[in-house]
């Protein structure tokens, strides 16, 4: 059985395999190596993910786990970036583990976390071409806003994001 709660130190390497895994798994035909490499090397180390889990606050509302057996399975996190807009800045699962439900839970979890405090309006980034994770979020109601240069490519690289957004 999975169940979704708020992340704790404990849970710092299980997220930080889960989102390596992830990234290759989705990017390896739409990044390359190098970008790949430098984005989880930057954003998913157990340093960092430590540091996220323990100081939370608005712009950043801490991670949230999917946990079977004790096992991360799933992580996700988002936070507020207006008075009333927030971002899911991270939704990542198990490549094995996909169509089973757990995105849906995880991203209702960050959901409910920016409702509360305030969000009518929320927001995430995908990259162009990702087909593990724009028909995901269309489905949930999410709509295309507008196409701007990926975060984290370097001046030789060219990769595109699609801002999505839906109202709450």
């Amino acid at each position: 059985m999975i169940t979704i709660k708020k992340a704790q130190p404990e849970h710092a390497a299980g997220i930080a395999s889960v989102c390596t895994k992830a990234n290759w798994d989705t990017y390896r035909e739409l990044r390359s190596e190098a970008y790949i490499e430098r984005v989880i090397e930057e954003y998913y180390n157990q340093s960092r993910i430590l540091k996220e889990i323990e100081k939370t606050g608005r712009s950043w509302g801490g991670w949230f786990v999917a946990l079977e057996e004790g096992n991360v399975v799933g992580a996700a996190g988002g936070g507020m970036t207006e008075e009333k807009e927030a971002e899911i800045y991270v939704l990542y699962l198990d490549p094995a583990r996909r169509n089973e439900g757990i995105g849906t839970m995880l991203l209702e979890a960050v959901t409910e976390q920016q409702k509360h405090l305030g969000a009518i309006k929320q927001w995430v980034s995908v990259a162009e071409g990702n087909q593990k994770a724009i028909p995901f979020y269309e489905t949930r109601g999410f709509q295309i806003h507008s196409k701007q240069p990926d975060y984290g490519s370097s001046q030789d690289e060219y990769y595109q994001s699609l801002r999505y957004m839906r109202l709450l």
